[in-house]
């Protein structure tokens, strides 16, 4: 009997089931950020809807005990691999003091979690790659066995950020792995008006780097390719340049309205390429996924999703106080 496509990469299929919820995971932690949003109670909401596959088969393609992750703002998928909790993106998005990533200060979307290495982000962007090409020189000058792991989207990589980092990390074969999670817009700048190149992978050779464009709807296919790029920086063979096509099922952020940009019909044909759904079929078709498994998936992130809701709504936001800690010395009383 032959393998299928996840045993044929060393996958279980307790694994590819994993990879599902937690994508499922992601989409419902969205979706239920997006109604508080309308609801008036969540200020603003940056969607990871359409590109959960490319996030978690990445991730999970990498050592979240160990490696290290630079995510942009999109990446709920990567950060809950990473071992963030539903909760926490939660007390997040509502800027409570016990969010995490900056105790309620920054907007959603910027992650940062010292313990389970998701490097602080900020809003200009593609500021992370050169702080992910930081580490990994890191690993590097100490001869540790890590890598780095950076996301951006395709309009990112046209600033000096992604090219300066690139061609360091090129020059000096430091463990990095870059994925540009290609949606097609820039905002609402499509992707013929961002690139001279047909493909943003096309840059990778010169950096001296290996670039792949794979399809981000596939969890597998990002997986593989993210796992051949990991095994290629622990030899020391330096970084790669990955390009998971993907598709926006959203508009830009909650304050974007993609209607006037994308017509109808485009809209439409995004829906028929959810990759939740895509994955939730290749699934069934090998009997992975029944119905009683999936009942059982939704009711335990429904719950997941109500508890993380209800406990950040009323979570209190940081004493007025805080807002100055870490920003000045603070001096202790003599």
């Amino acid at each position: 009997m032959s393998k299928n496509r996840h045993e044929e990469l060393g996958l279980t299929n307790d694994d590819v089931l994993e990879m599902y919820r937690m994508m499922l995971l992601s989409r419902r932690i969205d979706e239920r950020m997006w109604l508080l949003n309308r609801a008036g109670k969540m200020p603003f909401v940056i969607s990871c809807q359409g590109q959960e596959a490319a996030q978690v088969g990445a991730a999970f393609a990498l050592d979240t005990e160990k490696d290290y992750v630079a995510p942009y703002y999109r990446d709920v998928g990567v950060v809950l691999s990473f071992g963030m909790t539903a909760k926490e993106v939660m007390l997040h998005g509502f800027g409570k003091g016990e969010d995490p990533n900056s105790g309620g200060r920054q907007m959603p979307g910027h992650f940062g979690q010292k313990k389970n290495r998701i490097l602080t982000g900020s809003s200009p962007v593609a500021t992370q790659v050169p702080h992910a090409v930081g580490v990994a020189l890191a690993a590097k000058m100490e001869k540790k066995d890590f890598v780095t792991f950076v996301t951006l989207g395709e309009g990112s990589t046209n600033q000096g950020d992604f090219h300066e980092g690139l061609n360091f990390a090129g020059v000096h074969k430091l463990p990095v792995i870059t994925m540009v999670e290609n949606n097609g817009y820039a905002i609402s700048v499509p992707i013929e008006k961002q690139l001279g190149a047909k493909k943003v992978s096309d840059r990778a050779i010169g950096y001296g780097m290996p670039g792949y464009t794979v399809d981000g709807n596939d969890p597998l296919e990002v997986y593989k390719v993210t796992k051949e790029a990991r095994e290629r920086a622990e030899k020391g063979e330096g970084p790669t340049l990955i390009e998971a096509m993907t598709t926006r099922l959203t508009a830009h952020s909650s304050d974007d309205d993609d209607r006037v940009y994308r017509d109808k019909e485009e809209l439409e044909k995004a829906k028929e390429l959810d990759n939740v759904l895509r994955f939730e079929k290749y699934l069934e078709d090998y009997g992975i996924l029944t119905e009683d498994i999936k009942e059982e998936l939704e009711t335990e992130l429904t719950n997941i999703v109500n508890e993380a809701t209800e406990y950040a709504e009323n979570a209190p936001f940081a004493d007025p106080e805080h807002a100055l800690k870490y920003v000045y010395e603070e001096q202790e009383d003599k």
